[in-house]
């Protein structure tokens, strides 16, 4: 069987905002995702791209001129390392009086913590990377 995906060259999350100034924030200033790029009324758009240092991965927020649906259990899933990386990252939302909210089964019996955007949209701090240093009890 062909790898169809051989000539993709990288991959982009999109995603509508409500609340986007402060969902731009939470991100960038709690959450600790680099801010690539921005735009203002790009084809009637406004956002910002964010990405990862050397990954072809971005993830953008689009500025919603009306009330966006949202379901609370989507979830964006951040990997860290380890434990320590893992608190160190949910330190400055700790600080600033965000507090985590019930994790799905799985995340909770792997440590991992769960937070909301201020979009309502469910944000996952896994202390281990998926397919490298899955706890055992990953099932």
């Amino acid at each position: 069987m062909t790898n169809l995906l051989a000539s993709i060259g990288g991959v982009r999350f999109a995603r509508r905002s409500a609340n986007f100034e402060q969902t731009v924030r939470f991100y960038r200033d709690l959450v600790g995702l680099p801010l690539c790029e921005t735009f203002e009324n790009s084809y009637g758009s406004t956002g910002a791209i964010f990405g990862m240092p050397g990954s072809e991965l971005t993830f953008e927020i689009v500025e919603a001129t009306q009330p966006v649906p949202v379901d609370v259990h989507e979830q964006l899933c951040l990997y860290f390392p380890d434990a320590a990386a893992q608190q160190l990252a949910t330190k400055r939302l700790q600080q600033a009086g965000i507090q985590p909210v019930e994790s799905h089964p799985y995340w909770a019996a792997n440590n991992a913590v769960t937070y909301r955007d201020p979009d309502g949209r469910e944000i996952v701090f896994a202390p281990f990377v998926f397919g490298v240093n899955e706890p055992e009890t990953a099932q």
